[in-house]
């Protein structure tokens, strides 16, 4: 190949640009050309296609700062339908024009499934960009433990369910430690609830942060480093009863509690404690808001359910810690 594409389709991640960097250096050890597409698949819909060189003479633009937040070359949630030949067509067209041989997409299952109708045309790769660390992949046999089985109810008529067989961990066969931006999420998310900390020691309150996660726990896990009292995550329901009797045990012991709990987190039924609302991504992609709020009104109810308890026994001394505002 003399000549690829390189786009970024869906939302902000760290490391994009140092992704899309180091694409760029090693074009230049291989003496190809590589064009950034404007906008991820939005400019595939443009006759223009705007885009940039950014390997002119094999030597990477300046603009083009690996340690920058964001994207140079932008991005968006198009999508590229597969039922629609036509346009399919003509993205292939465009993209021959330009000389394009392959294209790298720097996305998450959006973009995945966007790609496929073109990888079907060209070289087509996926770089992996989710912050949640759930791509996987963290051995090379692992594809094989799963199966698809038929399921009604599912989307497609179908879904993959794992096999008996567990895997043998082994550090020299990790095809993946962390995907890109995971540890600068880890590192944000660990800072702010170490600020919070001191706001929850003097004013005597009950913190709770919601950091992203839809189904991966890694971030929760990862803010350990900030020192949290509690962490819960989406592939383990929390058992509120315990929890309750937990977070009034830490909050007469030291007058705050710092919780941390994954977007995703479930109820024992394994539904959602957030709100769940269908998002405008053409992907289908599920947006998770309110597990925080969710939670904080849980623990209010069953911590406000022992108070009154406490009271008709005339514990008023009681009451300055279950009416905090949580």
């Amino acid at each position: 190949m003399k000549r690829i594409g390189i786009l970024t389709a869906g939302g902000d991640t760290p490391a994009l640009n140092a992704t899309i960097h180091g694409a760029v250096m090693r074009a230049n050890q291989l003496k190809v050309e590589i064009i950034g597409l404007i906008k991820g698949f939005n400019c595939l819909f443009n006759p223009r296609v705007p885009h940039v060189h950014l390997n002119p003479l094999y030597q990477e633009i300046p603009e083009l700062d690996p340690t920058k937040g964001g994207t140079l070359i932008g991005s968006s949630r198009d999508y590229v339908d597969p039922e629609k030949k036509g346009e399919v067509d003509q993205i292939e067209s465009r993209l021959k024009k330009l000389g394009i041989e392959g294209l790298i997409c720097i996305g998450g299952d959006g973009t995945l499934n966007g790609l496929q109708p073109i990888a079907e045309r060209l070289p087509t790769v996926l770089s992996p960009k989710t912050i949640d660390n759930d791509l996987g992949l963290n051995h090379p046999g692992e594809p094989d433990e799963w199966v698809r089985v038929n399921d009604s109810t599912a989307k497609h008529g179908y879904r993959y369910k794992r096999t008996e067989s567990s895997a043998v961990f082994d550090l020299e066969q990790f095809v993946n430690y962390a995907t890109p931006g995971y540890a600068t999420s880890v590192f944000v998310s660990a800072g702010g609830v170490e600020r919070i900390r001191t706001t929850a020691e003097s004013h005597r309150r009950i913190a709770i942060i919601e950091v992203m996660g839809r189904h991966s726990g890694y971030i929760a896990l990862g803010s350990a480093y900030g020192r949290p009292d509690i962490i819960l995550v989406p592939e383990h329901a929390p058992d509120l009863e315990h929890l309750a009797e937990r977070v009034k045990h830490l909050y007469d012991l030291q007058k705050n509690v710092v919780i941390v709990c994954g977007e995703g987190i479930v109820d024992s039924q394994g539904r959602e404690l957030g709100a769940e609302t269908k998002s405008t991504d053409p992907a289908g992609n599920v947006v998770l808001s309110g597990a925080a709020d969710a939670l904080r009104a849980k623990l209010i109810q069953m911590i406000g359910d022992r108070y009154f308890q406490l009271y008709r026994r005339g514990d008023s001394a009681k009451e300055a810690i279950f009416t905090r505002k949580v």
